[in-house]
Formats: structure tokens, C-alpha cells, sequence
């Protein structure tokens, strides 16, 4: 029996033909876009997929697997989507994938372990990915204490000392290295820095940037206030600073501390920035709606998840790792937070 109502015609699965009609290319060009080889210009590339959009044509994934030996999948391994920079380097991630015609099947290990990352890399191996992104804030690769499949191709994102993997970061050292010439250079003796977890890379190398920055300033570093991210360790550690009249200058690892330090700052009758000065980093979106708005060192997220899903889709198309790191720059973006001392 028919599952067509009666009077009604079957309806036709859009073909290749379809698309290479409306998009005015050869069916060969569709069927190039259709399997993600990247020997189709973008902009030719970009008119196929939206001419796919306009007749609802479905690539068959299932044939192009049996073709290709490829499933039109990148899968992506983090620890948390809690903290702002995880969030928006896998949102960036994931809207650089579609854009390049893949759809992206997202795993979070269950701690931060060596093992728990390798076992959730393995459990997406055996779902048909492509490749994989592994955004490791944590500082497991350079100890050695994870261990990847080989042969699979593989990113490694926001993690140092990965010289066996092709690894996207920031350049955390050079912007913190800015946020703390920055209050020197208003005038401030020194800067206090209130850290993020030891056990993250990012966190380690904005640190270690800021005291290198002070001693070579002549300055020797006060002691490092080691905080989680959360704007509540902010909180906590800038009623501390709070109470020391000495204090003129916070440099916060990231933006929620910064929140949470200025919040204690204010309670504390401590005028911001006529007293102390107080620098974020991530330039998340509220930032410039603090009060005052919050000067920061801005992290290009969406550049970080282009070049991610990039070096993963060259090492998928061509068999050859780049083994190299791209460090994408960042920037100080100055408002009304920081001031020349009181």
C-alpha cells in the first residue's frame, strides 16, 4: 500500500541536478561541496550549499562514508561548558564547521584527567568522526599525562606544550603582558594579580607573563591570589585587596573575577577608578556594562574556532598533521576602569 494520500503525487528527493541547476555549477562541483573536498573556490563553494538550502537537498552521508571513508562529522572533547572562554571557543568551533559543511558531535569529560579526555576521544572515535578538537584548558599535554589515539587527526585547543598535536591559542602571555604594561604605565608602583587555577595553561601563562612583566619594570611581584574564574573568588579576593590602602592597580585572569573584585571594591567604599584601577580579560559581552565599564584584553573566540576547525579539516583532507601552534593575537581594549593613581 501507498503511504501517498490519494490525489497526491509523490514527492521527489531533491537531486544533485537540482542544486547544480539553481547554483549554475556542473553536478561534479555538487558532488565535490556534497563530500567536503576543498578543491572548490569558496565563493563557488558557498553559492552550492546555498542553492542545497533553497531545494532541501540532503547529501546521503551514509553513500558518502562508503565513498569517501569520511562522515561529514568533527567531534569536539571539553571539560566544562560552565566557563566563558570553553563556551564561546565551542560556539565558534561549531559555527566554523557548518559553515564548512560538517556537523559537530560534542563530548564532555566527566573530570579533569588525562584519562577522562582520552576515554571521551575514544567513545567519539567509535561514533564516526572525522577528526577532533579538544578544547584542554587544563595542563595535561605538556606533562604528559594524556595520551590520543594515533592516526586520528587531531586540534588541540587553549593547551601549551602540545609540540605532538596541531594546537590553536590565544596569545594569553602577550595580553597579559598589555593589561599589566597598561598600569604601569598610568603610574601605578605595581600590580596585584588575582590568578586563575593553577591546573589551566591559560591561567599559568597570563601569571607568569605578569610577573615577567613587573620584573622587568624593576618591580618585584606581590603575591599571586589564586582564584577559580567564578566571579565569587573574585569577590573574596577583592575584599582582601579591598582593606589595603597600598592597593591601586587589580589585573584580574579573566573578566568574572574582575566583576566580583570590583563589586568588593565598591562595598568597600574604595572608588573605582579614583582609588584602584581594575583590568579583566576576555572582554566578555557585558563587560563595557559594568560599572565602570571594565577594561580588558579582548580574545578574537570566533578566530580561534576558524583556525581550529581549519588545521583539523587540512590534516582530515591532506593525511598530514601541521604540528605547529597558532597563537591568535590579542588585544587591550581600554575604557573606564583604569585610571592614573589617586
Amino acid at each position: 500500500m501507498s503511504d501517498v494520500p490519494p490525489g497526491r503525487k509523490p514527492r521527489n528527493r531533491p537531486s544533485m541536478i537540482d542544486v547544480a541547476r539553481v547554483a549554475g555549477v556542473a553536478p561534479i562541483t555538487v558532488s565535490r561541496v556534497a563530500n567536503g573536498q576543498d578543491t572548490v573556490q569558496e565563493a563557488t563553494r558557498q553559492r552550492v550549499l546555498a542553492a542545497m538550502a533553497q531545494v532541501g537537498y540532503q547529501p546521503n552521508t551514509a553513500a558518502r562514508a562508503l565513498a569517501t571513508g569520511r562522515f561529514g562529522t568533527l567531534g569536539v572533547v571539553t571539560f566544562t561548558m560552565a566557563s566563558y572562554g570553553n563556551s564561546r571557543t565551542i560556539a565558534a568551533t561549531v559555527a566554523a564547521a557548518e559553515k564548512q559543511g560538517y556537523s559537530v558531535t560534542l563530548l564532555t569529560a566527566r573530570s579533569v584527567s588525562g584519562g577522562e579526555v582520552a576515554d571521551a576521544v575514544e567513545r567519539l572515535h567509535k561514533q564516526a568522526v572525522d577528526g577532533i578538537i579538544v578544547i584542554v584548558e587544563a595542563r595535561l599535554i605538556e606533562g604528559g599525562a594524556l595520551s590520543l589515539p594515533p592516526g586520528l587527526p587531531i586540534v588541540v585547543a587553549d593547551s601549551g606544550g602540545a609540540s605532538q598535536y596541531c594546537v590553536v591559542d590565544s596569545d594569553q602571555a602577550g595580553g597579559a603582558r598589555q593589561a599589566t604594561e597598561h598600569l604601569l604605565g598610568l603610574g601605578h608602583r605595581t600590580v596585584w594579580h588575582i590568578a586563575g587555577p593553577g591546573t589551566s595553561f591559560s591561567a599559568t601563562a597570563r601569571e607568569e607573563a605578569w610577573r615577567d612583566t613587573l620584573r622587568s619594570a624593576g618591580v618585584q611581584p606581590p603575591r599571586v591570589l589564586v582564584g577559580d574564574w567564578t566571579n565569587h573568588s573574585g569577590y573574596l579576593h577583592g575584599r582582601e585587596l579591598a582593606r589595603d590602602p597600598d592597593v591601586t592597580a587589580i589585573f584580574a585572569a579573566n573578566d568574572q573575577m574582575a566583576l566580583g573584585a570590583m563589586r568588593a571594591l565598591h562595598e568597600a567604599g574604595r572608588s573605582i577608578p579614583g582609588d584602584v584601577s581594575v583590568v579583566g580579560f576576555d572582554d566578555m559581552e557585558d563587560s563595557d556594562s559594568f560599572w565602570p565599564p571594565l577594561t580588558t584584553v579582548h580574545q578574537s573566540f570566533d578566530e580561534v574556532g576558524r583556525l581550529c576547525v581549519e588545521g583539523l579539516l587540512h590534516e582530515i583532507r591532506h593525511d598530514t598533521g601541521q604540528l605547529r601552534t597558532r597563537i591568535v593575537p590579542t588585544s587591550l581594549v581600554v575604557r573606564q576602569s583604569t585610571a592614573p593613581p589617586g
